[in-house]
């Protein structure tokens, strides 16, 4: 038993949550209100990500000792902030089931790796950068309605990336955090530890809506979260069979989805925290780090009332500039990965240009149409030999 309690492994696991959670627990309450959810449902969203990340967490790791940890779709909640408001709440979870059965079906069949190579990496990355380009330009926004809490932030977010310090995201947060506390911005006197209900909420199906958030979710969280995940195993010497691993979570999409649990994937950033030899000199056991990650999430997403109370008491501007800063190397990351390829540039910029644009076109949202154009112009241009 004492193996479980190396406070190198709880340590670990405990930075892993709070990079996890204050660089896009954010962008998931976002989601969640622009999803039109009341706050007892904005709870049970956050109950049932931390429930089914905990869960999987645990066991995943213990059943194959390799340090397995699941999350959110971080790109996935961003499109939702972008794509749900106009759409019915039933609607919506309708989406996170057609989503959470399409990643299911792939990791049942093994057609993972096949379905990822129809859609070219550059592609995907540029739909990524397109659906979090807004968060980025809300951080100038943000610091002209609180010049200092959002100043103090972005100045932290600078040192901390120029020192490469991997803190630097809960920093920024904890200075925000800290600043508005201090201005009497954030008033914590009616939050309680309680545990929360889940609501349920009973799926309708639009096809429409289908289209437009639900495949552009299996994409996004498929391309941009589940490769990189597998990427970051592969990385660190772990074998780890990657169908079961994608089937696990779109099954627990499937069981979560109606109470706000729209998408799970393999964590990669986060992940790689848990992997290091700082964690353990012994390689075989990291996976107890994992394991404490997932007893984190667990109790997270018990108390995932008092979660959503915690975060709906900071100023609104601090909450975009967090989002914006925390998005910030994913965005230049997936801008350099879209436009690296000269032959694909152009089928790679109109995809980017396309879905940064926003809207919805016959009641689908631009990520789709970005990618249906983008695949459309890269094929000619991969037919006829032209870059």
């Amino acid at each position: 038993m004492r193996q479980y309690f190396s406070l190198s492994h709880i340590s670990a696991g405990f930075v892993a949550i709070l990079v996890g959670y204050t660089s896009a627990a954010a962008i998931v309450f976002q989601a969640a209100l622009s999803a039109g959810a009341t706050p007892a449902q904005v709870s049970s969203w956050l109950w049932a990500v931390g429930i089914a990340m905990g869960i999987m967490g645990i066991a995943l790791s213990v059943y194959y000792k390799h340090p397995i940890m699941i999350a959110w779709s971080t790109p996935g909640a961003a499109l939702l902030v972008t794509s749900l408001p106009g759409i019915a709440y039933s609607d919506a979870i309708g989406a996170f089931l057609f989503c959470s059965a399409l990643i299911t079906i792939c990791g049942i069949t093994g057609w993972f790796d096949k379905i990822m190579k129809l859609v070219p990496q550059s592609l995907a990355t540029a739909m990524l950068a397109g659906v979090l380009l807004r968060f980025g330009l809300n951080v100038f926004p943000a610091f002209e309605a609180e010049t200092l809490i959002v100043g103090a932030m972005v100045l932290t977010y600078i040192i901390g990336k120029w020192r490469q310090s991997p803190y630097a995201i809960p920093l920024t947060f904890a200075i925000g955090v800290i600043l508005s506390a201090t201005q009497g911005k954030i008033d914590m006197s009616g939050i309680s530890l309680d545990l929360t209900v889940p609501v349920w909420q009973t799926p309708t199906f639009d096809l429409s809506v289908l289209i437009g958030i639900g495949l552009p979710l299996f994409i996004v969280t498929m391309a941009s979260q589940n490769v990189p995940g597998i990427a970051v195993l592969r990385a660190h010497g772990y074998q780890t069979p990657a169908s079961p691993l994608i089937g696990w979570t779109g099954a627990m999409g499937l069981v979560f989805a109606p109470f706000g649990g729209y998408a799970f994937n393999m964590a990669a950033i986060t992940a790689a925290l848990c992997m290091g030899e700082d964690v353990d000199k012994d390689p075989a056991r990291r996976y107890l780090a994992t394991v404490w990650v997932g007893v984190f999430y667990f109790l997270a997403g018990l108390f995932g009332a008092t979660v959503a109370g915690f975060f709906a008491t900071f100023p609104s501007a601090l909450v975009a500039a967090i989002a914006g800063l925390a998005l910030l190397g994913t965005i230049a990351n997936s801008l350099n990965a879209a436009l690296s390829d000269a032959k694909g540039r152009e089928a790679a910029i109109l995809t980017f240009i396309i879905t940064a644009s926003g809207g919805t076109f016959l009641s689908v949202g631009t990520p789709f149409w970005g990618l249906l154009v983008g695949l459309a112009v890269y094929g000619l241009n991969q037919r006829f030999g032209r870059g």
